[in-house]
């Protein structure tokens, strides 16, 4: 067990929508919030704290009624949660709280329980008034006193209240963290009717304008503009410039005059034009019809973007997040003031919750005073609100190399569209290094990448030939359509290809130019890069699919169930898919396993199976171990959990490897095309000399990956020491340390590794002064 587990503390989990500021903001539910409730839990049972729910009905209970409101958690009671989307333990305005006897009432109820710690989910409202709260904790405990209504062993044994906050907001508006939670399943939801309503307005040759949510912040819009190709998309920190409604109508004029038999236009809630005037669905409806004659429908998504099931990302993101809440609590002092824990790339980083609260509330200032430019910066780097274009006149070829997957069509038409804006000449190589060897080549033009974004699969042609045996066909090939940069677009085969390419720079001068590799593939294993192109498509399906084969059992006796996943030797998959679909057990490679460690698995599901527990679920990875398969770990289960469950398996099979891309892959292959097609520009300016262009340093030929924090470029020759050829995969992957949080919140009692602790940082020093 941890440490902490003879340190009583008691934990508090608290959805708030009340704030006694000037905010009037109403919190509402959405998806996602009920991982980071289950993980919090868990992490606090199995910390040793006591943890309790804080009930919401309609405008009753909560803290300030506290009684039966506030329940004591257990570990079964946040079980089969995961999929459901909204809150279990409710969400609503309290408005007593907005008093000073209200919040008495509040403090009292949590000293008689002896609750020191408090983790608030909610938006910038929420977490200003657990802050105030907290702020004023003595004030309130002497009142308590002096009216009888405490004992000072009850006020000294509560003599001071920790605070964490956890962000909720669909909209994304919260500064200080990348992604909030709630608003990927939003992107699911926008998306999936985006792509519905595209059949119906391409069969039609229709124009329809979709309003998404989005008062303050045109996250939501902008991502979803990206991620469905649209044609034109208003948000409101960007207000368009004066007669901004000519150069929309020549601009759908324009693709009509093209071939394009649909046009879309996103429109966020708050969008307005540079005077402060609101710009609406119908406003724009009207003028598309009155002005080009288009058929035109306009349609409001409304809070059908707030409902459906998580996604994957919010699960692990919130499971995360709890985890990241649980772990501040436990190492707060009375002197630590009150933290958001937030996401910062691919890292949980822990931020002053005052500073966030007041960066957030600049930028709505700054938007209300006109001052929009500010308001984009403050927003930081999740914004994705511009990409600086430069003008120089190159020939970049783009392909793909490997199995295909969801995303790759995303990077090229991304890549592709920079590339023109730039004044490139794109190429496009058809069937990967094979197509480059046999001058399968073509150019690639704007319109024709125009609805790839959603497309599935690889429109390129893709295969898993590696260039070693082709170098001097594809060397000439490099000269006779004078390509001057490569963009390759893959899995681990585009990583060894771009290695191979680069010790054929020895022998074939033809190489020398600037190359870089944009990781795409189910597995996630290219190293260089903590997430692929692809893969978070892939978690979905797999969770999904987790959902329906759980779901399948419902009112049977109790059921496990064992599924194969895909991902070669790498786990990922496995290993994310359990801690979003709340496995029991993931079997992977990195993790060797043997007869003693199924044995304890068997056990442990055994019993946890004989409580009200009645649902198992079992991931093995496809390679985790060549004895251990997939049938013999289910004729394992089934014989040891005779008379308590029986089992069932499935092999989810290349089902994982198709489909419509996720947001998430939409949008991360849109900026990974963009960012790879400006590090060529950059770059080939370095490499040309005398006339012509000659890059043979090892940073003249990169992998384009997420590491931690940022996107960043790092030399292929560089990645080879932390390579495992064999089996086609890092030698380090981040993802591992999550694997102790699986077992932790599947009831496992491990010892949790507590020597890398998240700093408090600071928002404002990194944005500036306000």
């Amino acid at each position: 067990m941890s440490k902490w587990s003879s340190k009583q503390l008691i934990s508090l989990l608290f959805h708030s929508s009340t704030c006694f500021t000037n905010d009037n903001t109403l919190f509402y539910m959405f998806t996602g919030m009920n991982a980071a409730v289950r993980a919090t839990v868990r992490v606090g049972i199995y910390t040793g704290a006591k943890v309790y729910f804080v009930f919401f009905i309609y405008e009753h209970g909560g803290l300030v009624d506290g009684g039966d409101h506030i329940r004591l958690a257990t570990w079964e009671s946040v079980s089969m949660m995961l999929q459901l989307g909204g809150t279990v333990i409710g969400s609503a305005r309290c408005k007593d709280f907005h008093t000073k006897e209200g919040r008495t009432k509040a403090a009292c109820n949590l000293v008689k329980l002896g609750i020191t710690n408090l983790c608030v989910i909610g938006g910038d409202g929420s977490l200003t008034g657990a802050n105030e709260f907290r702020t004023e904790w003595s004030e309130l405990l002497q009142i308590l006193l002096k009216a009888g209504a405490a004992h000072t062993k009850e006020a000294r044994r509560s003599s001071h209240l920790n605070i964490v906050g956890m962000v909720g907001s669909i909209d994304n508006d919260f500064c200080g963290t990348d992604m909030t939670i709630g608003t990927d399943s939003a992107l699911h939801r926008i998306i999936e009717v985006v792509d519905a309503i595209t059949t119906t307005a391409q069969s039609h040759q229709r124009a329809f304008i979709l309003e998404v949510m989005g008062r303050h912040c045109g996250y939501l819009a902008l991502v979803s503009a990206l991620a469905s190709g649209a044609d034109w998309v208003f948000i409101p920190e960007m207000p368009p410039d004066d007669g901004w409604e000519d150069h929309l109508c020549r601009r759908l004029a324009n693709q009509r005059s093209l071939g394009y038999r649909l046009n879309v236009i996103i429109v966020a809630e708050g969008a307005m034009d540079r005077s402060g005037k609101p710009i609406t669905c119908e406003m724009i409806k009207n003028l598309v019809t009155k002005k080009l004659g288009f058929d035109t429908r306009a349609t409001i998504l409304g809070h059908v973007q707030r409902g459906g099931t998580p996604s994957a990302f919010d699960r692990i993101l919130g499971s995360r997040m709890g985890v990241e809440a649980v772990m501040a609590l436990l190492e707060a002092t009375p002197e630590t003031p009150a933290c958001v824990v937030s996401l910062s790339g691919n890292q949980a980083v822990r931020l002053p919750l005052m500073e966030c609260v007041q960066v957030t509330k600049d930028v709505t200032k700054a938007m209300t005073e006109g001052r929009f430019e500010e308001a984009v910066k403050l927003r930081g780097n999740s914004s994705l609100y511009s990409y600086c274009i430069s003008v120089i006149n190159i020939n970049i070829a783009l392909m793909n190399v490997g199995a295909p997957c969801a995303g790759m069509n995303a990077a090229v038409r991304s890549a592709v569209r920079i590339g023109i804006l730039q004044g490139h000449h794109m190429l496009a190589i058809h069937d990967g290094f094979e197509g480059l060897a046999h001058g399968n080549i073509e150019p690639i033009s704007w319109a024709s990448v125009g609805n790839w974004t959603g497309q599935g699969g690889s429109n390129l042609g893709t295969k898993r030939s590696l260039p070693a045996s082709m170098m001097e066909e594809i060397s000439l090939n490099i000269a006779k359509f004078n390509i001057h940069a490569l963009v390759i677009i893959g899995g681990f085969e585009a990583f060894v290809g771009g290695l191979e390419l680069v010790t054929g720079r020895e022998k074939y001068e033809e190489l020398c130019i600037p190359i870089v590799v944009i990781p795409a593939t189910v597995s996630n294993n290219v190293p260089g890069s903590d997430f692929s192109v692809g893969a978070d498509t892939a978690l979905n399906t797999i969770t999904s699919t987790c959902d329906r084969i759980k779901q399948s059992a419902a009112g049977t006796k109790r059921r496990v169930f064992i599924i194969e996943t895909m991902g070669g030797y790498c786990g990922y998959l496995a290993t994310m898919a359990g801690l979003a679909a709340g496995a029991d057990a993931a079997y992977i490679y990195e993790e060797p396993f043997g007869i003693h460690d199924l044995e304890i698995n068997v056990e442990h599901l055994v019993e946890k199976m004989k409580t009200t527990v009645k649902r198992g679920l079992i991931l093995r990875n496809e390679n985790c171990n060549s004895n251990y398969t997939t049938d013999f770990i289910f004729n394992l289960y089934t014989e040891e959990g005779k008379g308590v469950f029986d089992c069932r398996k499935n092999v989810l099979g290349h089902m994982q490897q198709g489909g419509t891309p996720s947001p998430f892959d939409r949008n991360f292959g849109t900026k990974m095309g963009a960012k790879a097609v400006l590090w060529l520009t950059d770059k080939l300016k370095e490499c040309y000399r005398h006339g012509r262009i000659f890059a043979n340093t090892p940073d003249s030929a990169c992998v384009l990956g997420m590491r931690k924090r940022a996107l960043v470029f790092q030399p292929l020759a560089d990645l080879k020491s932390n390579t495992d050829f064999e089996h086609r995969i890092p030698k380090t992957q981040w993802w591992l340390k999550l694997r102790p949080i699986l077992k932790i919140l599947a009831k496992y009692k491990i010892s949790l590794d507590i020597s890398e602790k998240t700093a408090l940082e600071s928002v404002i020093k990194k944005r500036g002064t306000v």
